[in-house]
């Protein structure tokens, strides 16, 4: 008994450090900022994107075997030419070091299927193929512990050499047969077990099942407690979010994530005859798209490709470098920053946030050399330019709206230049937020900010996520109710309250008719347009007053056809292939405004709009069948427009259907908490999630404020 007892602390202890471990690196890994992508392979590297003697322009060069047809064996033997003389890790990493880099992220393998490690599950790797017989990998990682950088590497999840691999197709997002999954869990378990500390595995494309994404983050968990794992293993298994090649979102993502960016938007892979330019301006581009990120909280990956023989191309070092110069001056507003404190963007540049701290990175001059920052409260001790601590002689003025910074008349950016001023305050700061809800007695998705992030199966089923909802809001001192739908019923959601947390299972409450007439409603017919190639998030055009007899989403695309034998209350079949999405639109005549509940039918994904105006959009984790929802519509009086998106990712025929056959009763559910007088933040998002990434889907779920 004793034994069972000291067996079971023990393994609670070790599960405690782990989760401890894994908590400490997600913080070490978002204060990076910004790291080195190495796209470096011993066989397209040595071709450098030319086949034959003619340059291969369709696609990245590291993807060169598909896009120029090289036959498997004629590609393999390329590798018998790789003797890179000039490849030298510490100078790599030196690299990284003198250009304001945290970390190193090399690919292991490509797509191509070539090891640049020393693998015992194959000899197509840089050690048995290749006349240089040294594990490129290993030297790196051992040249980062020596020069106090995080080391990290990229794996493919398909393998165009693995004999039991998918085809290769013309998306990268092929299905992972069962062999070809258990050689990636040896490989992976490989290179978690055999090179040093690795702070971040960089899976990319495939379509992996649910369970091989699993089996994977775990194999990377279980022998690296610290590993970050890329969002692009799919099936949000991932540890933080990576948004599409070269991808700057204008939204904040309340999860860890990353920009993958290269100094080229054609290629990753080493490309001899890439047009460079001058590298004044592809330095200015790739500093800002650093700021961008790190302004919202992201982590930005900057790729170079090297040469086959191991060099560095002079241009991409120059741009690393020149940046890397600015770092020097002005990393303290990168590094370990916060996102933009404040609720809007701002047209002279962006934000960064430390305790006690702001800086404004100003990308152009500000309009009439004001700077208004809304919202903003707390006494302003200093004012200084951050790559030389000259003092700003401004003039601060603040009332109930916020802060003005007047520059003086002689403050102007030159050229190119990117300044930082930081703003250090007595006290720190608080700000008001600009969507500050004034007086609320109603919380809903209509008034909430909402929390992003990146959800997916696949490489063609990521969409922007949301996790939760913000409210902002003013309140006299009240009591809450939970208003909520069957949708919700039985869901468990997280709600932080001025920082402090409880679950909520939503558990029935007593039941509500909602004050409307469904049969007073008119239902007009029918109408789709598509197939379009498509994701599931957003819609290809403008959503307002479309109008019937025009052709949509452009003058060059198909009217709107009426599909007559179409109807509401049962599932339509429907035609749409793979990657492909559909539109159906239907119009409601309300005799009044008021609120319905709507039923709709889909498969793999959807998003509905009401009046042009986005009511929800969501993949299907399951993968393909059937899911269906109610939502909470508000009409309008008069006419309405109600389109729906339906997105099939991965069966081979799919299902709509718009249904007015809803029980129209909601719920209300006390909830044992006060409101004090003030100001007040309420944070909405479920209760221990599948993946933080993964949607929320209460679309009705809204909270009521009333007198206690």
């Amino acid at each position: 008994m004793k034994r069972i007892v000291v067996t079971a602390l023990l393994a609670l202890f070790f599960a405690n450090l782990s989760f401890a471990q894994a908590q400490s690196a997600q913080v070490e890994w978002r204060n990076q900022k910004y790291s080195m992508f190495i796209h470096w392979g011993a066989i397209y590297s040595t071709l450098g994107g030319v086949w034959d003697g003619k340059p291969v322009t369709r696609g990245y060069s590291e993807q060169i075997q598909a896009h120029a047809g090289i036959y498997s064996d004629t590609y393999a033997n390329v590798a018998r030419r790789f003797h890179p003389e000039h490849w030298n890790a510490d100078s790599i990493v030196l690299l990284a070091k003198a250009a304001g880099m945290k970390s190193v992220v090399m690919t292991s393998k490509h797509h191509d299927g070539f090891c640049m490690f020393h693998s015992a599950y194959t000899d197509y790797n840089v050690v048995d193929a290749t006349p240089f017989k040294r594990d490129v990998l290993k030297e790196l990682s051992d040249a980062c512990q020596r020069h106090g950088l995080k080391f990290g590497m990229y794996f493919s999840l398909i393998d165009w050499h693995f004999p039991q691999a998918y085809p290769i197709s013309s998306n990268n997002s092929d299905p992972i047969t069962p062999e070809h999954h258990e050689y990636n869990k040896k490989q992976v378990t490989e290179l978690m077990t055999n090179y040093g500390p690795v702070s971040e595995i960089w899976f990319d494309m495939g379509s992996l099942t649910v369970q091989q994404s699993r089996d994977l983050a775990d194999i990377v968990h279980r022998y690296q407690p610290g590993c970050m794992v890329s969002g692009r293993l799919g099936n949000d298994a991932g540890d933080f979010c990576v948004m599409g090649d070269n991808q700057y979102p204008d939204y904040k993502i309340a999860s860890a994530w990353q920009t993958p960016a290269s100094v080229y938007d054609e290629t990753w892979g080493y490309r001899s005859w890439q047009q460079h330019g001058p590298v004044e301006e592809k330095a200015h581009e790739k500093l800002l798209g650093l700021i961008k990120v790190v302004s919202r909280g992201g982590n930005y990956l900057l790729n170079i490709g090297p040469r086959g023989d191991g060099s560095v191309v002079d241009f991409e070092e120059d741009v690393l470098l020149k940046n890397g110069e600015w770092l020097k001056a002005n990393g303290e507003a990168i590094y370990s920053s916060t996102a933009n404190p404040f609720d809007t963007t701002f047209a002279w540049g962006e934000i960064t946030a430390k305790p006690g701290k702001l800086y404004l990175h100003l990308l152009t001059n500000p309009e009439n050399n004001q700077i208004v920052l809304p919202g903003l409260k707390g006494k302003i001790s200093k004012i200084n330019i951050l790559d030389n601590g000259q003092t700003v002689k401004a003039k601060i003025s603040q009332n109930a709206n916020g802060t003005t910074i007047q520059l003086p008349s002689d403050f102007k950016l030159k050229g190119k230049d990117v300044r930082v001023l930081a703003l250090t305050f007595n006290g720190g700061t608080n700000i008001t937020p600009l969507h500050l809800i004034s007086k609320a007695t109603l919380l809903n998705r209509y008034n909430a900010t909402p929390l992003y992030s990146f959800s997916g199966s696949d490489y063609d089923s990521y969409y922007r996520s949301q996790v939760g909802n913000l409210w902002s809001f003013t309140s006299a001192p009240s009591a809450i109710k939970l208003v909520y739908s069957e949708e919700e019923k039985g869901k468990t959601i997280k709600l932080t309250l001025n920082g402090k947390s409880q679950d909520v299972q939503l558990n029935g409450g007593q039941q509500v008719t909602l004050p409307n007439n469904p049969g007073s409603l008119q239902w007009g017919s029918m109408y789709t347009v598509g197939p379009f190639w498509s994701g599931v998030d957003g819609a290809h055009a403008s959503l307002q007053q479309i109008d019937l007899s025009r052709p949509w989403p452009n003058n060059n695309s198909k009217p709107w056809k009426l599909m007559s034998d179409w109807k509401n209350d049962v599932e339509i079949p429907v035609q749409i292939d793979r990657s492909h999405a559909m539109y159906i639109l239907q119009e409601i005549t309300a005799p009044e405004a008021g609120q319905y509940l709507v039923g709709f039918t889909s498969g793999d994904g959807i998003a509905v709009f009401l009046n042009g105006e986005e009511q929800i959009v969501h993949n299907n984790p399951d993968r393909g069948g059937t899911q269906s929802e109610v939502l909470l519509l508000n009409l309008k009086a008069g006419k309405n427009q109600l389109v729906a998106k339906f997105y099939n990712r991965f069966a081979k025929t799919s299902v709509a259907g718009i249904n007015r056959n809803v029980p129209q009763v909601m719920y209300t559910q006390p909830l044992a908490v006060n409101l004090p007088t003030g100001t007040q933040t309420l944070e909405l998002r479920e209760a221990n999630p599948v993946s933080v990434h993964r949607n929320l889907r209460m679309p009705n779920l809204s909270i009521l404020l009333g007198s206690k």
